[in-house]
């Protein structure tokens, strides 16, 4: 065998084992990227399998549980804690008669000193963790249900995005939001909604599906 013919087959071998060595490198490579994926993917299922902290609360003051049934319909459409603002002298049937003079709600609303309602308590377990509160409340002569109100004096707002609703027969949302935005210097007050009595759960859904979780 001349040396010419050698020196071929010496370089057709290099070339083929130069092919041999980039090929398994290119197949080590797309294994090790395909597991690089596969890790990834995991990951990513397994960090959206864990919960995230809830960062949404629900505040509401009810009076006939209509705004207790609206509020607990929002929680469970954002996925939200709810805290119930309670007054120390529960409001009684007949404390709740409008049309009567002597009522307890009538007094209250004719003299404006008989507002300030205490509560069992202000204070919300973690109340720095939230940054969106919604707060609801009964409609009592074109205002929100003063109760409410010591809770929004006593609680700082800083930091934090406020959406008011509210739940009346007839009445509006009118200036009760403004009004409570008054109470406290503090939050990103939003634009409010105002429910009927017998609002569907769909018309709830609708509003909430529109507030940042």
């Amino acid at each position: 065998m001349n040396k010419k013919l050698v020196g071929i087959i010496v370089v057709l071998l290099l070339v083929v084992a130069v092919g041999v060595v980039t090929l398994f490198i290119m197949n080590d490579h797309k294994e090790k990227d395909n597991a690089n994926d596969s890790n990834n993917t995991q990951e990513e299922k397994e960090e959206s399998s864990v919960p995230t902290n809830k960062k949404i609360l629900i505040v509401y003051f009810s009076a006939t549980n209509n705004t207790e049934r609206v509020a607990k319909v929002i929680s469970q459409n954002l996925n939200a804690d709810f805290f119930e603002v309670e007054p120390v002298q529960e409001y009684t049937s007949a404390d709740l008669n409008y049309g009567d003079d002597n009522s307890r709600v009538y007094k209250e609303y004719r003299d404006e000193s008989l507002r300030n309602v205490e509560l069992k308590t202000t204070t919300v377990p973690n109340w720095e963790e939230y940054d969106t509160v919604l707060i609801g409340y009964p409609i009592w002569w074109g205002i929100a249900a003063w109760p409410i109100n010591n809770f929004v004096k006593n609680n700082d707002f800083t930091g934090k995005t406020v959406y008011p609703f509210c739940t009346s027969a007839s009445s509006g949302l009118g200036e009760s939001a403004k009004l409570l935005s008054q109470l406290t210097t503090t939050g990103s007050w939003q634009e409010g909604m105002r429910f009927s009595s017998s609002a569907s759960e769909e018309e709830i859904k609708n509003w909430t599906n529109n507030i940042n979780k």
